[in-house]
């Protein structure tokens, strides 16, 4: 039984990094609706609004790219930047006629090597998604040279110790303390100025990174 479990909990952790499949679907949902508050919050830490050009990176089951098209207005632009082709599908769906009239931009890429040019956001969030990238400076670096001077972005992460509680985080996940995140923002140029959100069972915590 030990066996099976620990499949089932590394197929899970697999999802979550990468939706895929007819899994796939299913965990979008279970992002969409367990991420939401936290998306939300980071929307508004971020202070985004009309006509700002934006991004959700690692977007998921695609709640953020909502919301964000919904705060920028008809004269912002969002770009959504997801690794899993299926949800990159998924989003193009649902967002055909954002997509075809150009407020929306969806692209394939990673936290390490963003498809967008150097200064081109005026904010960006990132919402459970460095747990699946090892290399924690390359990201931040990533995240600085996107943003434009002036400009935020804010990482989503939940409370390192309740989530090393969890079943399915030793497969896959890489916890890393709040402190250690933050350090590595202000390496890359932002200061940091750091929020908790209280979502019980998941304490949430939002790094809102201001680039010099």
């Amino acid at each position: 039984m030990t066996g099976v479990r620990a499949r089932l909990m590394s197929t899970l952790a697999d999802q979550l990094g990468n939706p895929h499949g007819v899994l796939g679907k299913g965990v979008a949902f279970m992002l969409n609706r367990g991420n939401k508050r936290a998306i939300e919050a980071a929307v508004t830490a971020a202070g985004i609004s009309a006509g700002e050009t934006v991004a959700d990176l690692g977007f998921g089951g695609g709640a953020g790219l909502s919301i964000l098209l919904a705060r920028v207005g008809t004269d912002g632009i969002v770009h959504g930047i997801e690794l899993s082709p299926d949800m990159l599908a998924r989003a193009r769906s649902s967002h055909s006629r954002e997509t075809a009239s150009g407020r929306l931009l969806l692209a394939e890429g990673s936290l390490t090597a963003l498809p967008l040019a150097d200064d081109s956001l005026d904010a960006a969030i990132t919402v459970n998604t460095i747990y699946f990238v090892p290399d924690l400076d390359a990201v931040c670096a990533e995240l600085a040279r996107v943003i434009r001077p002036g400009g935020r972005v804010v990482i989503g992460i939940g409370d390192p110790d309740t989530m090393a509680k969890l079943p399915f985080t030793p497969y896959g996940f890489t916890l890393r303390p709040v402190a250690d995140v933050i350090a590595a923002l202000e390496k890359s140029g932002c200061t940091v100025t750091p929020e908790q959100l209280p979502n019980p069972p998941i304490p949430h915590n939002l790094l809102i990174a201001k680039r010099a």
